[in-house]
């Protein structure tokens, strides 16, 4: 990757919208130099998708939390089982499987804190598979939606 696919990279981030001749003027490069190199970019998947942020407050889900989960036993089939589980509940935004006290962190959002009480009484420790569960509330979340490639490193 170089300059050109990281500055591309970083505006198709900023704005998944952008035009292919936006892209080219803000460049200062031809649209058939910027259609090729957004071509190879997707075909090597470097850009996988685009698509739109949702204000989750506007979508009556303005309660956030990450829910870490140990699992029990630690086999594959166990934690992809759950995985693929929480992945496909409507409240899950994020499913994290980790290394570390936790298995699993699932971040969710939700109507209200009842509702999140809920989630977690009702939809996760009915697994047999839980050992424990930790509900963290969120207050803000940020993020940050440009990440620019790293130098390689010599090895």
């Amino acid at each position: 990757m170089d300059e050109l696919d990281a500055a591309i990279t970083r505006i198709m981030q900023t704005d998944g919208r952008t035009t292919n001749r936006e892209l080219a003027a803000e460049l200062g490069v031809a649209p058939s130099t910027t259609l090729e190199r957004l071509r190879r970019l997707r075909e090597s998947g470097v850009i996988t998708g685009v698509h739109a942020e949702v204000d989750l407050a506007t979508l009556n889900r303005p309660v956030e939390a990450i829910i870490a989960v140990k699992l029990r036993p630690q086999t594959r089939a166990v934690i992809h089982g759950f995985r693929n589980f929480v992945i496909n509940l409507p409240e899950t935004l994020a499913c994290y499987i980790t290394a570390g006290d936790d298995d699993v962190l699932i971040h969710v959002a939700v109507q209200g804190t009842q509702q999140l009480q809920d989630f977690v009484l009702d939809r996760l420790t009915k697994h047999k598979e839980i050992a424990s569960v930790t509900t963290s509330m969120i207050y803000e979340h940020v993020r940050n939606h440009v990440v620019a490639p790293l130098p390689r490193i010599a090895t």
